[in-house]
C-alpha cells in the first residue's frame, strides 16, 4: 500500500469536505509543524560555484537548446529531485498548492460551507455546514450542484481539487451555484457570499457507558487543543472516570497541540517531548504544567499503523511516563520535525530541522536510508510479514531499548509499540464490500434512503440507534445498486461481509439523518477491533497484569 506524503490529508470515512479537501484517499500527514525564526543566509556559501554553474546551464537550455523547453517546469522537477535525496518528509510545495497546504491546519477556511460527495460525476451536497453561507441561503442536503457561475460542472470529470478551486475563495467574494433539487422542475440558483467556515478536528466525543468516555481526534490543528479541552470538560460533567483517546489513523499536525493534550494527563514538570537539530536553535523540550484536567483518571490511547507524528508524541509521552495504556498496533514511525520556509514565488519548503525524542530518550523514526519506495511500502511489508495480525512478528533492536518511569522496557527505531497488542481483524471484510464503498454505492444508497424517509428525523438519534435495523430488503437494494454501478455480486463474499455491511449502512444513515458524527461512530466503532478490546480491558482489568506497571494497573 504505497503512501505519498503531503502536508495534510482529511480522509473522514469517505466523506469529502470543502472545509478540508482530500488529496489522496490513503494519506498520512507529512510532518510536525513548530514555530521558529527563519534561518539567516550565511555570508560564505560553499555551494556558490555550483549555483552559478546551474544558472549557466539553465540559460544555455533556455537560449540554445534545439527544442522549446519549459524551463520553469524543469526547475520544479530539479527541486523535487534534490529533496528526494533528503528524508521522506522534507517536501516542496509549488505555488498553486501552497495556499491549500497552509490552510489545512487552520481553525477556519473561506468558502461556501458544504460537505460534499461526488457520485456519478455529479456534485452532491451531503450537508450544509451549520451557520455557513450555504445553510443560510437555503441549500439543502441532497441538492446537486450542477453549475458554478453559469458554467456546467456536471459530467465533466470532476475531482475534489476542481471542486475546491471552484467553491473556495476569498472571504466576502461571491459565487452563484445552480442546484437541481428533488421534486423541483427547474434549476435553483443561489448567490452565495463566501465566509469563514470553522474546521474541526474532533470526530466524536461521547459517553460509552456511565464511566467510560470516548474522544476521537482526527488531526492536530490550530483549534484541536481547545476542542479537546472542551470535550474533556463536558465528559467529566457526565461522570467520566475512564477515558479512551482514539488516535487511530491520526497522521499528525502541530506539535503544540500534541503537547497541550499530553499536558492534561501528566503531573507537573513531567517531560512530554524534546527535540534536537543540527543547529542548537532548534533544540528544546516541553514539560507538563500543574493544571492538567485529567491527571488521575484511567486512560487508554488507541493507535495503529496510521497513527503518526503528533499522535506518536502523545502516545510516547503517556507511555514513557506510565500514564496511559497504549492499545492497538505499532504506530507509523515518524520522529522528524518540519518547519515551513516561504520561497519568493509563493511556493513553500517544509524542511526537517530536528528529530524529536520521547521522555525516555528514544527516537521513534523508522529507517529511511533504503529510499522512498521502501519507506512507502512499509504498510505492505507489515501486512505480508504478519505484523498486523500477530505481535510475535514484531522485532525490535535490543540496542534501542529504553525504560519508562516505571521501569518497563520500550523501544525506539520504528514507531510506538502498544502495551497491549490487538491484531487486525479481517474476518468480515471482503473485496466485494470494499468495492461497494470505493465506488460510493453505500454512500449513494444512504443519501437516497435519507431523502425517502424524512419521518426518521422525528425520532432522536438515541432512539434510532437503539431501534433501527438494516433489513434483508435493504441489503438487496444495496446489491442491486452496486450492480448498476458496475460491482458484480459475489454471494460468498456477501455472506462473509453481511454484518459489516449492516454496520456501515446504519452508521451512514445515522450521519445523513442527524448530521451527527457521534451517532456515526457509536455504530461504526462496533466494527473496530481495537475500540472493542479497549472497552473490554476497562471492564476486565485483570487481563492487564502482565502488560502494565503497578501504578497503571491500579488506575485501570
Amino acid at each position: 500500500m504505497p503512501i505519498k506524503f503531503f502536508i495534510v490529508s482529511d480522509y473522514k470515512n469517505s466523506s469529502y469536505h470543502i472545509r478540508l479537501p482530500i488529496l489522496l484517499t490513503v494519506a498520512v500527514l507529512a510532518g510536525v509543524l513548530i514555530g521558529a525564526n527563519f534561518a539567516e543566509p550565511k555570508a560564505n556559501r560553499k555551494y556558490q560555484a555550483s549555483i552559478q554553474k546551474f544558472t549557466q546551464l539553465m540559460e544555455y537550455i533556455e537560449n540554445d537548446y534545439v527544442d522549446s523547453v519549459n524551463t520553469a517546469s524543469l526547475l520544479e522537477e530539479t527541486i523535487e529531485t534534490i529533496l528526494d535525496k533528503l528524508d521522506p518528509h522534507t517536501v516542496y510545495i509549488p505555488p498553486k498548492d501552497a495556499e491549500l497546504a497552509q490552510s489545512q491546519l487552520r481553525a477556519t477556511y473561506d468558502g461556501i460551507g458544504v460537505e460534499f460527495n461526488l457520485l456519478r460525476d455529479t456534485l452532491y451536497v451531503v450537508t450544509p455546514l451549520s451557520g455557513g453561507p450555504s445553510e443560510k441561503a437555503g441549500i439543502q442536503a441532497g441538492d446537486k450542484i450542477v453549475t458554478v457561475d453559469g458554467e456546467n460542472i456536471a459530467g465533466i470529470g470532476l475531482n475534489n481539487r476542481m471542486v475546491f478551486d471552484m467553491l473556495r475563495g476569498p472571504r466576502g467574494s461571491q459565487v452563484t451555484v445552480g442546484v437541481v433539487r428533488k421534486n423541483e422542475d427547474e434549476i435553483l440558483e443561489f448567490e452565495l457570499t463566501r465566509g469563514a467556515i470553522a474546521q474541526t478536528s474532533l470526530d466524536a466525543s461521547y459517553m460509552i457507558d456511565d464511566k467510560i468516555g470516548y474522544i476521537k481526534v482526527n488531526r492536530f490543528a490550530e483549534s484541536t487543543y481547545r476542542e479537546f479541552k472542551a470535550a474533556l470538560t463536558e465528559l467529566k460533567t457526565k461522570g467520566m472516570t475512564q477515558l479512551i483517546l482514539d488516535l487511530q489513523n491520526n497522521s499528525g499536525g502541530y506539535m503544540s497541540a500534541a503537547i497541550g493534550i499530553s499536558d492534561e494527563f501528566l503531573g507537573e514538570n513531567a517531560l512530554i517531548v524534546s527535540q534536537k537539530g543540527q543547529s542548537a536553535k532548534y533544540d528544546s523540550e516541553a514539560r507538563a504544567t500543574k493544571d492538567g484536567a485529567f491527571q488521575e483518571g484511567a486512560l487508554m490511547v488507541l493507535i495503529n499503523e496510521g497513527s503518526a507524528s503528533a499522535s506518536e508524541i502523545v502516545a510516547g509521552a503517556l507511555q514513557d511516563n506510565d500514564r496511559a495504556l497504549i492499545v492497538g498496533r505499532r504506530s507509523f514511525g515518524k520522529g522528524l520535525v518540519q518547519l515551513p520556509f516561504d520561497l519568493n514565488d509563493g511556493s513553500e519548503l517544509r524542511m526537517t530541522i530536528a528529530r524529536y525524542y520521547t521522555p525516555s530518550g528514544r527516537s521513534i523514526q523508522k529507517p529511511y536510508e533504503d529510499g522512498e519506495e521502501t519507506y512507502n511500502n512499509d504498510y505492505y511489508d507489515r501486512y505480508v510479514s504478519g505484523e498486523l495480525f500477530s505481535q510475535d512478528s514484531v522485532h525490535f533492536d535490543e540496542n534501542l531499548a529504553y525504560e519508562t518511569t516505571g521501569g518497563r522496557t520500550v523501544y525506539g527505531g520504528g514507531g510506538i509499540m502498544p502495551d497491549y497488542f490487538v491484531g487486525l481483524d479481517t474476518t468480515d471484510n471482503s473485496a466485494y464490500v470494499n468495492r461497494l464503498v470505493a465506488n460510493n454505492t453505500i454512500r449513494e444508497y444512504t443519501l437516497d434512503f435519507r431523502d425517502n424517509h424524512p419521518e426518521l428525523k422525528n425520532q432522536s438519534a438515541e432512539e434510532f440507534l437503539a431501534t433501527f435495523d438494516v433489513t434483508e430488503s435493504m441489503l438487496k437494494e444495496v446489491v442491486a445498486l452496486g450492480e448498476k454501478n458496475g460491482t458484480r455480486f459475489n454471494q460468498r463474499q456477501f455472506n462473509k461481509s453481511k454484518d459489516l455491511m449492516k454496520y456501515l449502512i446504519k452508521a451512514r444513515i445515522a450521519r445523513e439523518i442527524y448530521g451527527d458524527d457521534n451517532a456515526f461512530y457509536k455504530v461504526f466503532n462496533q466494527t473496530n477491533e481495537i475500540y472493542r478490546e479497549a472497552i473490554d480491558l476497562f471492564k476486565n482489568p485483570e487481563k492487564l497484569k502482565e502488560k502494565s506497571s503497578g501504578v497503571l494497573l491500579q488506575k485501570m
